[in-house]
């Protein structure tokens, strides 16, 4: 892993990029998911959700179906998409 920093800005939207030999070393492809904390005064901090972690009985579902009224989304939905995302090869989640 490469010890030194890289600047990247943030566009109008929010949106940042990470830079491709990042990607290429970490195996970040399309689609990926990731964990986001706030570390106080510090930034943020990004870690890689594992493609296991996203089916049906990951916590991160769970927890969109527990809340799925409230956020306006359909628990059948999120089947779906679960569904639908473990036949992609690349893995590539779809909103819901």
């Amino acid at each position: 892993m490469k010890k030194y920093p890289k600047i990247v800005q943030c566009d109008a939207r929010g949106q940042i990029v990470i830079p491709k030999d990042i990607r290429q070393e970490l195996e970040i492809e399309e689609g990926s998911a990731f964990w986001m904390y706030s570390i106080t005064e510090e930034g943020i901090l990004l870690k890689i959700v594992p493609k296991d972690e996203l089916s049906e009985h990951s916590v991160i579902v769970g927890k969109i179906k527990e809340k799925s009224d409230k956020i306006g989304v359909s628990s059948k939905n999120v089947d779906k998409s679960v569904s639908e995302y473990k036949k992609r090869p690349s893995g590539r989640m779809e909103e819901i």
